[in-house]
């Protein structure tokens, strides 16, 4: 009997050389130690043997039976190593760049013209100060000479919440929060997005970036303001671009203006963005008004100021030649790509 547990181990390991999978394993281990296998069937004949057989016997087909499970466990473990790195080689991503393929991020537009007209107002000596997007009712109406009843709120339609709070239709409102906190003089721009409802076109969007300005001191002018605005346009623009000013009301300047440049896209002859006009209107501007400075807790009988609020989109339609403003907002790569 122990010849025959010679010839199963044997045969085992010949066999075991052969397996190539996890199944062809589990039937070879079935086959030798299971219930119905090889060494279970030696087992079966010890009660045949005399006691001195039975215990060398027993003690070999035990000692075979061990060597054949380490052996098997071996072989699945080299089996499973085996088909994970195959798996790895054939289902594996590859989660980096390959350089010759990456494409370099850069600046949205509206964004490069936003930083670069900060370093111009900057240069002038202003501050830059910023607002939330969700704003309340005095900060973006009442603080700025809009009363609840007052017409101009029309013009200004926007996005409610169940709390009172408002999407902000402008950032005038990050002039009130820096009257509060600053002391005149002093000089501050607030750039930001805005938000209202808009039928959006050509030059028209629900979502749209302004940056707004305010220069508060004593014997302030129009004059000023002009100059300011001038200024920046040339810098932008790297000429003299012509401008006109129109009247222009707006409750929280007194007087005010519409300050309107020559369209860009066409050469001031008229297209859509102008609406056949071939100017484009820019930035309303004007004296800020004494209810204005008074809820920023500034001193009217001293103190004046302008302020203006100007289009960052449609400045980066004019100076980009872009003909549809809705092109800024598409997250089209294929347009954004273009001033990488």
């Amino acid at each position: 009997m122990l010849n025959e547990l010679e010839k199963i181990l044997n045969n085992f390991k010949t066999k075991v050389s052969e397996v190539k999978t996890l199944i062809e394993l589990d039937s070879l281990k079935v086959e030798f130690t299971g219930k119905k296998g090889l060494i279970t069937d030696v087992l079966k004949k010890l009660k045949d043997l005399t006691p001195d057989e039975r215990g060398k016997v027993g003690q070999a087909a035990n000692k075979i039976k061990n060597e054949i499970l380490e052996k098997l466990s071996d072989v699945k473990q080299g089996i499973e190593e085996a088909e994970l790195n195959e798996k790895i080689a054939n289902e594996w991503i590859d989660v980096t760049l390959n350089k010759s393929e990456s494409k370099i991020g850069a600046l949205h537009p509206v964004s490069r013209i936003q930083y670069e007209i900060e370093d111009i107002f900057t240069s002038m000596g202003f501050e830059i100060l910023d607002g939330p997007h969700c704003e309340t009712d005095y900060y973006n109406f009442e603080a700025l000479n809009i009363p609840q009843d007052h017409p101009a709120r029309d013009m200004q339609d926007t996005f409610y919440f169940e709390n009172g709070a408002i999407l902000r239709t402008h950032t005038s409102a990050i002039q009130v929060r820096g009257m509060k906190k600053l002391k005149p003089p002093f000089r501050v721009i607030g750039p930001g997005k805005v938000f209202r409802v808009e039928r959006t076109d050509a030059s028209h969007e629900a979502a749209f970036h302004q940056l707004e300005g305010m220069v508060v001191g004593e014997d302030i002018t129009v004059a000023q303001l002009i100059n300011t605005m001038k200024t920046l346009l040339s810098e932008i623009f790297k000429k003299d671009v012509d401008v006109r000013l129109r009247p222009g009301f707006f409750p929280f300047v007194e007087p005010g203006f519409e300050l309107d440049i020559s369209c860009l896209i066409c050469g001031s002859k008229g297209c859509s963005v102008c609406g056949q006009t071939g100017w484009v209107e820019l930035m309303p501007c004007g004296m800020v008004h004494p209810n204005v400075l008074k809820a920023g807790n500034i001193d009217t009988e001293k103190y004046s100021g302008f302020a203006f609020g100007l289009g960052l989109d449609r400045l980066v339609m004019m100076k980009y030649q872009i003909e549809d403003i809705r092109h800024l907002h598409s997250g089209d790569l294929r347009f954004t790509g273009q001033f990488a």
